[in-house]
This record gives structure tokens, C-alpha cells and sequence, in this order.
């Protein structure tokens, strides 16, 4: 349950951080590959969807913890979760390789710190 609560706060920390790049506060170096200070308009569209995914994202990382019942059925829950753990993994990677060193260094380790916690759930 603990990797679950986590992973929600970092999921919760991650979607603070897409709102205020939607509201046009200059934190661009942090994500999007770091190109643009403030995201030009097709990138805060991509944000708001990205709040979308982290909500799922806890939602089932909650549910296959069994912290939580929101979502219908159990079996696809307990292979997402694992697919969430690779996508982390490869976030990972794309983080690490990214050319804004902010990113690197903020974001390379709340990827693989929700990858972890992703692995952990999916195994526990």
C-alpha cells in the first residue's frame, strides 16, 4: 500500500506541474524536452491530457494496491500496472536523454521512483 500512496503523490506532484505549464508559468524546462520556457498551445493541450492519464494512472495503481474500488473488473488492472512500470521505465530513459538539464535532473528520478513503485505493486 505504501508504493501505491507513493506513486499517487508523485502522479498528484506531476499533475500540479502540467497545470501550472497550462496556465502559462514559465517552468518549461521541465518537461516537453525543455525547448519551450512557457508551452506554445499544442503542448498545453498535451498537458491537460497528460493530467487526464496521471488521474487514471493513480486510479489504477489504487485499485490492483486493492487501496481502492473504482474501476470495473480486476484482471486488466493487474496487467496495466505492469504496463504502467514500462512505461515508466522507458519515461526513464527519455527523461535521462533529454536535452534540458532540469529535466534530467528533476524528472529522470520521479520517473524511475514511479517505475519502482509501479513494479513494486504489480509484484506485491
Amino acid at each position: 500500500m505504501g508504493s501505491a500512496l507513493v506513486a499517487c503523490v508523485l502522479l498528484a506532484g506531476l499533475a500540479v506541474l502540467q497545470a501550472a505549464l497550462v496556465a502559462g508559468l514559465p517552468l518549461g524546462r521541465f518537461a516537453w524536452g525543455g525547448r519551450h520556457e512557457i508551452l506554445p498551445a499544442n503542448l498545453r493541450i498535451g498537458s491537460v491530457v497528460s493530467i487526464a492519464l496521471y488521474a487514471l494512472f493513480a486510479l489504477i495503481v489504487l485499485q490492483a494496491a486493492t487501496v481502492a474500488n473504482l474501476l470495473p473488473g480486476q484482471g486488466w488492472v493487474t496487467v496495466a500496472v505492469r504496463v504502467l512500470a514500462g512505461y515508466f521505465v522507458l519515461g526513464t530513459v527519455m527523461n535521462a536523454a533529454s536535452r534540458s538539464r532540469p529535466e534530467r535532473l528533476v524528472m529522470t528520478p520521479v520517473a524511475l521512483a514511479l517505475a519502482g513503485c509501479c513494479l513494486i505493486v504489480a509484484i506485491g
